[in-house]
Formats: structure tokens, sequence, C-alpha cells
């Protein structure tokens, strides 16, 4: 059996024998001893039964090189365990102590424009750095072994947070090491990243540069493969001490926390070295669309893990401190986004952090316990919080049923947004946002998986925007399509190849056979409209004549073979296809409007007999989410107004016990969990 295999298999233990765990951040190093027995014995009240010791106590561990200052940290574990509350023992190493940036400078980051950073704050590290990655790994490694036994560590944390980027000259050496590793020699370099353009080719791959602050344009290719290294960087500061964990003998679960939709690294190549995903997020309150861009957030968490439980590692139980101006949650909202993650295969709900920290930047970051203390709205909504993920322990270790696969790479994002296109107003996330809220609205999860993951699973295969498409990726997606699985195809995808460099031929080159067009140009447009000639919609009735919105980009498309849905009314365009169809493949050539894109999602999930998990709607009320973990359908009113609707009758709502009938309302910022089980065993 792997290492890694076993760290789940622990992970597991840990949520057979305590269900769904809730917790948090806490950092009793910031607090006098005085304070630590009232910790525990809120934490106890709140139903706390897991917390994340040591992210930052590198300067508390090792307050002048080669010190070990151990005491405080045997005293806080042991009052842990007695009082049954876990630890997810954590690697201080993501901040530095001041000392060590002052005598070693080397292991200080550079930004783009040459500036070697400061100690002073956090992550002042280079991932390039020796001897940053020396000294973190030394007090890992006694970390490791001195705590490998003790009874309250059932997790370990390594780092926090990784995503550090460096220009300097330790990360120029490593940079072009991994530039050897990939290319070999420097003729396939210059040939991947065509340095004919503008005169910049090699010699040898000394001559080479991070992507540094230059008089103009970066070569894109250069921009890519130094996104690719710096997530490499990171994966291998992450991995080296999480063997140097493995070697004491370790066999809990090790994770570190990633941050979502990400843009400094590449999760799908981080997610098998983990085990168990782990992720930070904090949605905006003023944000509109935050319930379903979260819930998209915890559909790729999900995916990450190929379909196992996750660990919602950091959220804010009011407001944070790091925007311009920073709504609270209510409690009410709070305990919301803890339930719409369980929803989502979460069997980990955990804040930042425990105790309001009354020092330093974070001061006014909300916390479980804050500066008022117990006798609060916000921790009398942690207790109610605590008490609902125990009533919930039932649905701990199920799975989220998918059909549908969402596309979504890092390189083909971090390619498809260099400057230089043919238009900036092209984001591939808020394609991504827009194509899955049309799912959200409908109560469809779905697996976020990479362009070459399998696809036989799926019955719908959407790819909002695919900037780059390999040989690899075309052929996985005509595969698909031929078996009967309805495949759509956004804008401004397959235009390069793993190198960023245009594919040629009309568009999108690689999948032409597939969507039965192709185009010749790529026109930045300003607002126009569309206009559909054919059914749409799945319901029968016709929209043909309908028009709708469409802007930023479209295509000079012409039809090979497919069906024109829809043509551009007006301007340059006009009567130029916009939306196709060839059998089982759809093409969306020109980013439209929300409503067309809905008619066409709706199509494509009647054409493909998916539907959502409330018997009867299609397109859920405003504000309600839908989604079903293993026999539990969980209903959360993100919404002004209470609703009702149609379930089973006799269902069991675990959170308060009682028996329903065959409809339900729920109220404004309320949820329902309905087991269909009777007696609610799940």
């Amino acid at each position: 059996m792997s290492s890694q295999t076993v760290g789940r298999s622990h992970f597991e233990e840990l949520i057979a024998e305590r269900g769904i765990v809730f917790g948090g951040d806490y950092n009793p190093e910031q607090w006098p001893r005085e304070t630590w027995d009232e910790d525990v014995r809120l934490m106890r009240e709140a139903g706390v039964n897991l917390v994340t010791v040591g992210v930052f106590s590198w300067a508390t561990i090792e307050p002048r090189p080669g010190a070990r200052e151990w005491g405080w940290l045997d005293e806080v574990l042991d009052l842990l365990h007695a009082n049954g509350i876990a630890v997810d023992l954590a690697t201080p190493v993501a901040s530095p102590p001041p000392w060590l940036g002052l005598r070693h400078p080397d292991v200080l980051p550079v930004d783009r424009d040459g500036v070697r950073l400061v100690a002073g704050s956090r992550n002042q590290f280079s991932p390039a750095s020796r001897t940053y990655r020396a000294h973190a790994l030394a007090v890992t490694r006694d970390l490791a072994e001195r705590y490998v036994r003790h009874p309250a560590v059932r997790m370990w944390h390594v780092g926090n947070e990784y995503g550090q980027l460096d220009y300097g000259d330790e990360a120029a050496r490593e940079f072009r090491l991994w530039l050897q590793r990939r290319y070999h020699d420097i003729d396939a370099l210059n040939s991947a990243w065509g340095t004919a353009f503008w005169s910049q080719r090699y010699d040898s791959f000394e001559e080479i540069l991070p992507p540094r602050r230059m008089p103009y344009l970066v070569n894109p290719a250069q921009s890519l493969d130094f996104r690719r290294y710096s997530s490499d960087q990171l994966l291998a500061c992450f991995t080296e001490l999480r063997d140097a964990i493995r070697a004491t003998g370790a066999e809990q679960p090790i994770t570190t926390n990633f941050m979502g939709f990400f843009a400094h690294v590449d999760y799908h190549s981080w997610a098998d070295h983990v085990d168990v995903v782990a992720d930070d997020q904090y949605p905006d309150p003023a944000d509109p669309d935050a319930a379903s861009s979260t819930a998209l957030v915890q559909d790729l968490m999900r995916s990450l893990g190929g379909g196992r439980s996750w660990m919602l590692m950091e959220q804010a139980v009011s407001a944070v401190s790091w925007r311009a101006h920073n709504l609270p949650k209510s409690p009410m909202r709070a305990r919301l986004d803890s339930l719409q993650a369980v929803a989502r295969g979460a069997d980990g709900v955990c804040y930042f952090q425990w105790r309001q920290a009354r020092s330093g930047a974070e001061r006014f970051h909300s916390s479980m316990l804050p500066h008022a203390g117990a006798d609060t709205e916000v921790f009398r909504g942690v207790r109610r919080q605590g008490a609902d993920l125990k009533r919930l322990s039932s649905v701990a270790g199920a799975g989220v049923p998918t059909d549908v696969a969402m596309i979504f790479d890092w390189p083909s994002w971090w390619a498809g947004e260099e400057p230089a296109r043919p238009t900036e107003r092209l984001s591939t996330m808020t394609e991504v946002a827009r194509w899955y809220r049309a799912l959200w609205r409908r109560g469809i999860a779905v697996d976020v998986v990479p362009a070459e993951a399998p696809l036989d699973a799926y019955r719908v295969i959407l790819v909002p925007h695919s900037y780059i498409v390999t040989p690899e990726a075309a052929t996985s997606l005509s595969a698909a399509a031929a078996r009967g699985a309805q495949v759509v195809i956004g804008p401004f995808s397959g235009v390069a190849d793993e190198n960023a460099a245009i594919v040629q031929g009309r568009s999108p080159a690689l999948l032409r056979e597939l969507i039965g067009a192709s185009g010749e140009e790529w026109a930045a447009i300003e607002q126009g409209e569309i206009e559909f000639s054919a059914e749409t919609d799945g319901t029968g009735d016709t929209v043909a004549g309908r028009r709708h919105g469409v802007d930023i980009l479209a295509e000079r498309l012409r039809g090979d073979g497919a069906q024109v849905l829809a043509v551009h009314r007006g301007g340059d365009l006009d009567g130029i296809p916009a939306i196709t169809r060839h059998g089982s493949a759809w093409y969306v050539g020109a980013v439209v409007a929300d409503s067309a894109l809905d008619a066409v999602v709706a199509r494509v999930l009647a054409e493909a007999a998916v539907t959502g998990p409330v018997p009867g709607i299609d397109v859920l009320p405003d504000g309600l989410e839908a989604v079903r973990r293993g026999d539990v359908l969980f209903l959360l009113n993100h919404g002004e107004h209470s609703v009702e609707v149609p379930v089973t009758a006799g269902s069991i709502d675990l959170l308060t016990g009682e028996e329903t009938a065959d409809v339900v309302g729920v109220a404004p910022g309320d949820a329902r969990a309905l087991s269909e089980k009777r007696g609610g065993q799940g």
C-alpha cells in the first residue's frame, strides 16, 4: 500500500470517527497562556473537533538560527488532546523569521522589476532559494520527528497558500534547469518558442532569463513556460517537505490549502500529491453571483480529488480585512456557506481563524471567537454550525453524482490571457463562470476536469474557452461526441498549441471536423445581436426569430456541414453563423448573452436527458441551490424570498429531524438537508 493510500485511508478513519470535522486555524502562540484553557472550553462548547496549529509559528519555534523552542507546542497539543480536539499540525515554513532574510538575502523573492522584497510580512521567500529550502526542510524534519506519534496529530498541513512568484537570479537558475529537462537542447526550445520572431534566438540555456520587465511585450511561449515552471517549483517545495514528514513514519494524511481558481498554480498537476484536497474560500458578500461562483470552486475541489470528499480549510465567519470595503456576513450567511460546501462534497468545514487577532495586519479579519468574546451573534452562529454539522454526520463520505464535465486547463488559461490578443476583454474565468451559472440554476453538479481527462462517464461536456487544444484533447472530444455525448465548445477555443503558437488553417483547426464549421478571422466587436434560426430551448417551443445580445468577440465562420442555429444580425458579420450544431457537437462562435447561452444549455441537457435533482423543475427559483449528495437532497436558499419545492414525501430533514410532506418551504438564508432514507440514516 502506497504512503498516499495510507494517508487517504487515515483521513477516512478520521471522518468515520468524528463525522464532518469542524474548526479553524488556532494560533495560541499569539496569546498569553491563561487564554488557552478558555479557548478549549469554548471550542468544545461550539462543537470544534479539529484545529490547525502552527501555520505562522516559525519565529516562535526557531527565534534564532538553530534554536528549537518546543515547550509551548508540547503544552498546546497535550491540552487539545485532553479535550478531544484533533490537530492538523502545520509546518511553519510559509512565513520565515526575519533573521533568515536578514542573514541570507537570497531567500527573499524578487519581483518583475528586479526589486528584492524584504522581510517583515508573510510569504517572503523564493521557492528557488536553496538556502530557504534547506532551512524549511530542517525545521520540518525536527517538527515531524518530535510529534509524529503525538495522539493529537491527525493530519499534517504543509506550508500555506502556495503561490509565490520570483524573478530573481535563483529563479533564473532553476528556470533554466527546468527548460533543459523539458526541451533537452536549445534548438528545440528556439523552435517551440518561435524565437526567430523579433530576433530572440538563444545560443544556450544560460542566456535565458525569467520574463522580467521588458521594453515591450514578452514572448508568450516564454511567459507560458515560466508559469509552468513556477507551479512546478512550488510543488517541489511542497513534496520535499511532505516526503520528509513521511520519512519519519507518519501515516496521517498530508495536505496543503489550495485557493480555488488561483492563477499561479496548476492544481490539476498538484492534486495527486495531496492525500486530501483542501481549499480556502472567501466569496465577497457584495457579489450577487457569489453562490454560483463558490459552487463552481467547490465542484473543482471535488473533481481534483477524483470525486473524493475534500476540506474547506479556510473561510471567513463574517468580514475579511483585505478588500477595500469589507461587508460582513450574517451568521445565517456563514451557516449557508458552510452547508453549501458540505452539499458539494466537503467533509471538513474550517475557518480562519479561531480567536480574532488583536495585533498585526489581520486584526480586523473576523474569527470564530471575536474581539467581543463569546456573548456575540458571531459565536452563537458558530455554535449553531457545530450542532448542524454533527447532525449531518451521516452524509460524510458520500459522493455527488455528475453527468456533466466542464473542461478547464491552467496552461490554456495562462496562454489565453496574454497581451496582444484580438481583445483583452475576453476572460477565461468570466466565461467559465457564465457557462456554469446556466447549470447551477438547474441544479446540475459538474466535474471540472482537464482537457485530456477520461470523458467516458459524461453525457454532456462543456468547453467554455480552451485557448489551447492539443491533438490528444481533440481526439478525446471527438470520441466523446462519436459515442453520443453532447459536446459544446465556446469561442476562441483551439486557437493555439501547447507552446502558445497559433495552429495554422481555418479555426479551430483541430476541431473543424468535430464541429462541422470553420472560421477565418477572430473579430473584436462591440454590442451586437444574434438571431436564432432553429429550435434551441429543448421545450418544443420554437425560438426562431428570437434575438439576443453578443459582445466582445466573434468569429467569421462558415458552415462546413453543420446546422446553423443562430446568425449575426447587423454590422460586418450580418448573416454569418454564430452558433452551429453538427451531430452532438455544438459550437458557440461568439460571446453571446446569458439568455442565448441558457437556451443552448437547455437544449443540450434535454438532448442528453440530464435533469436536476428536483423532479418537475427545470430552472430553479431565483437564488435556490439544489444539489444531491448521496441520498441527501440539499436545498439552500441564497435568495431574498421564501420558496416552496416539491420533494419526496416522508423524507427526513437532517437539520431539524422533521419528516416532510411532498412540498417543503425554504426561507431566505435557510437550508434543508433531506434524506430519503427513513429515519435519516445515511
